[in-house]
């Protein structure tokens, strides 16, 4: 009875705030009774939102995490210009199969009135497969991450988004010098991020998930037939030429109180990893695309693409008989996005307990006919 009053008189405060700030004819009606109902959420406990059906105001930091990453690489800008389109499109073919991968959406000439001519892509990402548990349990089957970038080498922009996750997204620019990595605040950017941790990422010499280990691509035992380079030694950094760096500032945010810090650590990681293994397959493949021109590089670009959003496409989705009363497809996903096979596997909170067995003397599950023969027996 006691919460059960509370919650009367603010559903009688919300009301009055409402009525308030929704005048009759004023323009910013809508934004005054958004801006009351705020008001009153701020000052009610969650039991009270609830109540009210209101969303609580969370703690959530209003800050994201930023990292600067720098990756030094026994090229030049000029040469990395091609290796890196080589590398993604290769490495985003070998990583799409069975419904999931890199899917190409767009890739088109663009041009910035400040940074001149460049190229956009749009990708989706699709990584159901490769989420860890806590975070498949609470997402959809359907799931992938929107690419954005926009190329304008030496200086690229890329966002990640999630349509799912409106609160999440990820934010890099990257430049690129011929240096060992020794400019210091090269995005000007202490002004607005203040102080924020810089990494330098070994190629050579820094751990990576085991599972990605290839002894083909370790830059300390690969040595190029073609220009000659490798294997690393400890300490390449100082005495490599060429040499060339890339300057990576990572800001990373995901506004959902108690899960903030943990799922933007948890990003981190991952780019961590996927920057190491990128560009040791850059240096470990420079044989295959050392010599190539632009317009070479950008024909295999296009095919390996092709090839890759067939590879997505063809897989269709397996249902077993306890899923065929779920959709297939949802809503808000596009009309573009290829299917992605459904798991055969209960969600680790959905699994039961190892630990528990079941009794003997549970009854056994009947069917609907059945409870009809017993209760005309009976």
């Amino acid at each position: 009875m006691r919460y059960r009053g509370r919650c009367a008189v603010a559903r009688e405060a919300v009301r009055e705030a409402v009525r308030s700030c929704a005048r009759p004819g004023a323009a910013g009606a809508r934004r005054r009774r958004g801006a009351g109902t705020a008001a009153v959420r701020n000052e009610l406990c969650p039991h009270q939102c609830r109540s009210l059906r209101l969303t609580p105001a969370c703690p959530a930091r209003a800050t994201m995490l930023i990292k600067e990453y720098r990756i030094c690489m026994p090229l030049t800008t000029e040469e990395y210009r091609v290796g890196q389109l080589y590398t993604i499109s290769k490495h985003s073919h070998q990583e799409s199969e069975k419904g999931e991968g890199v899917e190409v959406v767009k890739n088109e000439p663009h041009e910035d009135p400040v940074h001149g001519p460049g190229q956009f892509t749009e990708k989706r990402v699709h990584l159901s497969s490769k989420l860890p548990s806590w975070a498949r349990a609470v997402t959809p089957r359907i799931f992938y991450i929107t690419e954005k970038a926009w190329n304008y080498y030496p200086y690229t922009i890329t966002e990640y988004t999630c349509s799912f996750l409106p609160k999440f997204s990820i934010y890099i620019e990257t430049k690129y010098e011929d240096n060992c990595g020794d400019s210091e605040n090269i995005f000007r950017s202490d002004k607005i991020l203040g102080d924020h941790e810089v990494s330098f990422l070994d190629i050579a010499f820094d751990e990576i998930p085991e599972r990605y280990y290839r002894s083909l691509e370790d830059p300390r035992f690969f040595s190029s037939a073609k220009t000659g380079r490798g294997p690393l030694q400890e300490g390449w950094r100082q005495h490599t030429k060429p040499i060339m760096c890339s300057y990576k500032l990572v800001n990373v945010k995901f506004e959902v109180w108690g899960l903030q810090t943990r799922v933007e650590q948890f990003v981190h990681k991952v780019i961590r990893d996927i920057l190491l293994i990128g560009h040791r397959q850059a240096f470990a493949w420079v044989d295959e695309w050392c010599g190539m021109t632009m317009e070479e590089v950008r024909r295999y670009e296009r095919e390996t693409q092709e090839a890759t959003n067939e590879l997505i496409g063809l897989v269709a989705p397996s249902i077993s008989v306890s899923e065929v009363g779920q959709p297939t497809a949802t809503h808000s996903a596009p009309a573009s996005a290829p299917s992605t096979p459904l798991s055969d596997e209960a969600p680790d909170f959905l699994a039961p307990p190892k630990n528990c067995p079941r009794k003997k003397s549970a009854p056994e599950t009947l069917t609907l006919p059945a409870l009809r023969e017993r209760a005309d027996a009976e």
